[in-house]
């Protein structure tokens, strides 16, 4: 059973809570019955009721048991949206080029910047300088190895090891970031036409490369917590066949969803009896919150059924442009199609980046970052509930950098894009997630990003907006 089955525990008591499965001051169920319909252990019914505990939202009679407290607040949980029950073309909305443009993706207001360079920046730079300095000659007249340096590959498997993931460094492609990666992946697995499942609400650099590759989508419903929705993606494929399915078990972007253990190994089995190709984009895989850790996908694969796609852009820098595919069977088109689409990777980035992971730099890094993301989380929803109460839905992940925000069904984020940016302020609106039309009423928030005092005014002047207050 997954070490962390106490999270999931947790997740449950805690939906059934905000949903008002249990009258406030109500009783939950024994310790016992819950280890009996749940299947758990004594000691993980234990450490979920003490983390509930620890946040108020539960109380210990002694000799009675635990109970709801009573008129404690708690998150209203977003539900699942329904999604279109047939295949379609994908076109995304022109808005994404004016997000990216102003290099406003994970930033409602870069004009705020950053603080001043951090240690572990340096430090990767200076691993890359070296790197440049050593035989530049050859490096410029000679491309690197078309699926990689072997270095940087023997370092990032080094690195999985310690998220349970073993492979063979032979099966790994380097490529120029998870884009990079999901695209060929996609066009290795697929021809145009083909229809792919995709968990909605979507990842839109995943609809961009569909729309590129004239790809078909069937959007399945996922829920804000637990990632797609197994029985949704059953039920269509019956009708459906598809060729791949496209998921973020990790901390999925928008809704910062995490897959429990039992859903990633049936999907693997559903991929295997039905012979399609799950595409895992991992990228968020190294930001979870301790004491979580983020297994792979591909970690429960014996069958060759996952391809992995990850990179460091969200975990340490954008300006690298470095990723991977684990394509397991599809290794060799893959690799041909790097070949075809980019040619070949600089060495001297992946000499320096290797030897950044190789002595720790890296992991260390992701310590510090890790708490702050949580940090910067926990500010966020505090911010978010003191001043639009309930008139707002949010998520809150176990790790990743994003929040799901759900409105009135009445507003509508897109069309408020423009008037929102005339105040500076730039939106990720929740439709830019989906194929169909869905969740204009929802947008996309993250915590990246310190909660300066400018980034606290330009949350209430969005909401301000947005609710017409």
């Amino acid at each position: 059973m997954n070490q962390y089955k106490y999270l999931e525990l947790e997740a449950i008591l805690r939906k059934d809570i905000a949903s008002n499965h249990f009258l406030p001051s109500g009783k939950l169920p024994s310790i016992r019955e819950l280890c009996r319909t749940l299947g758990v252990s004594k000691a993980t019914v234990m450490h979920a009721l003490h983390r509930l505990e620890a946040e108020g939202l539960v109380f210990c009679r002694p000799k009675s048991g635990y109970f709801v407290t009573s008129n404690k607040r708690i998150d209203r949980p977003i539900q699942q949206v329904k999604t279109p029950a047939a295949p379609r073309a994908v076109t995304v909305p022109a808005i994404l080029k004016d997000i990216m443009s102003r290099s406003a993706a994970f930033d409602m207001l870069p004009s705020d910047g950053v603080s001043d360079d951090s240690n572990h920046l340096i430090t990767l730079n200076r691993h890359l300088g070296r790197a440049l300095r050593s035989k530049p000659t050859q490096k410029a007249f000679y491309y690197n190895n078309l699926s990689g340096d072997i270095r940087l590959k023997e370092a990032i498997l080094e690195h999985y090891q310690y998220r349970g993931l073993n492979q063979d460094p032979e099966k790994i492609c380097i490529t120029s970031g998870c884009q990079h990666s999901l695209f060929i992946s996609l066009m290795a697995t697929c021809e145009s036409g083909d229809t792919i499942a995709v968990e909605s609400p979507a990842f839109y650099g995943v609809l961009q490369i569909m729309e590129q590759l004239q790809l078909k989508i069937i959007e399945v419903a996922s829920d804000p917590e637990d990632g797609i929705n197994l029985e949704d993606l059953e039920e269509k494929i019956r009708e459906w066949p598809i060729k791949a399915c496209v998921v973020s078990p990790n901390f999925a972007t928008p809704t910062g969803a995490f897959m429990p253990e039992k859903a990633r190994i049936a999907l693997i089995n559903l991929a295997i009896e039905k012979g399609f190709c799950i595409i895992e984009d991992d990228i968020y895989g190294d930001l979870a919150f301790p004491p979580l850790v983020a297994e792979p996908l591909k970690k429960f694969d014996t069958h060759g059924q996952v391809i992995l796609c990850s990179s460091f852009s969200k975990s340490l820098s954008r300006d690298l442009r470095i990723g991977w595919v684990l394509g397991g069977k599809w290794h060799e088109k893959i690799t041909q199609l790097k070949l075809v689409t980019q040619l070949a990777s600089s060495e001297s980035i992946q000499e320096g980046l290797s030897t950044f992971l190789k002595e720790g730099h890296y992991r260390r890094y992701l310590s510090y970052q890790i708490n702050l993301l949580k940090q910067q989380q926990s500010t966020l929803i505090h911010l978010l509930k003191k001043s639009w109460h309930n008139d707002i839905r949010y998520t809150h992940a176990q790790g990743g950098i994003s929040l799901w925000v759900e409105l009135d069904a009445s507003i509508d984020t897109q069309q408020s894009y423009k008037k929102i940016l005339e105040q500076g302020i730039i939106i990720t609106p929740g439709s830019l997630f989906s194929a169909s039309g869905q969740y204009k009423n929802f947008m996309r928030l993250s915590y990246l990003h310190p909660i300066t005092d400018k980034r606290k005014a330009a949350i209430k002047t969005l909401f301000s907006i947005l609710l017409g207050k």
